[in-house]
This record gives structure tokens, C-alpha cells and sequence, in this order.
């Protein structure tokens, strides 16, 4: 019920100088449905060092590979966000920008896909 107060604090947190191309981490928690661990919580940084913007696949690669379907395999998870499935090719910086919760964490759940 204070949006501003909220937001007035929130702002610092959000905002970037354009110099820097981004935030120095993303915050971001990825729930697993089939694991013995129920989540994996860590900073990632948006920017590899040579510059490049990492991408929800590179996060995957890094922190949760099994969720990543091998090139000659099934895809045998799905990788959901607010209910949706982003392209893996998907900037993380972006998907921290536009789709993280108002605590600011990405949250990011893996589940098994459908097999109907």
C-alpha cells in the first residue's frame, strides 16, 4: 500500500549508469521440482569479461546444467518465469529489468516437461 516509499528505495537499487551497461549481479533463485535441493540462490554477473551480455542459457550452463537439453537430446524440462518459457538466448540483464519480483530476484523455476 506505499508504492512510492517502496519505489523510492527501489529505484537506487534498479538504476544503472549507462556506463556500466548493467547491473553488477543479478540476484536469482532457481527452483527445482525434482531435486534433492529444493533451490540454488547466488549473484550472477549480467556481463561476461569480455563484454558480452550473458544470457539465461549461460546462467543455466553455470549454475544448473542439467536443466540445458543436450544437442542431440530430449528436452525433458522446461525452464518457466512468471509462467512463461523464455528463449535461453534471452539477455539475463533484460529478464532482471523486466520479469524480477519486487524483492528484486529473479526467480526461476525448472520442472519437468509434459509428457502428453
Amino acid at each position: 500500500d506505499k508504492f512510492e516509499q517502496f519505489w523510492a528505495i527501489n529505484r537506487k537499487l534498479m538504476e544503472y549508469p549507462p556506463e556500466d551497461s548493467g547491473f553488477r549481479y543479478i540476484p536469482f533463485r532457481i527452483y527445482q521440482a525434482t531435486t534433492e535441493r529444493p533451490f540454488i540462490q547466488k549473484l550472477f554477473r549480467p556481463i561476461a569479461s569480455g563484454g558480452q551480455l550473458h544470457t539465461l542459457g549461460d546462467l543455466l550452463k553455470d549454475v544448473c546444467p542439467s536443466a540445458i537439453t543436450p544437442e542431440d537430446g530430449e528436452q525433458k524440462t522446461q525452464v518457466m518465469i512468471h509462467g512463461i518459457e523464455p528463449m535461453l538466448e534471452t539477455p539475463i540483464q533484460w529478464l532482471s529489468e523486466h520479469m524480477s519480483y519486487p524483492d528484486n530476484f529473479l526467480h526461476i523455476s525448472i520442472i519437468p516437461r509434459p509428457t502428453d
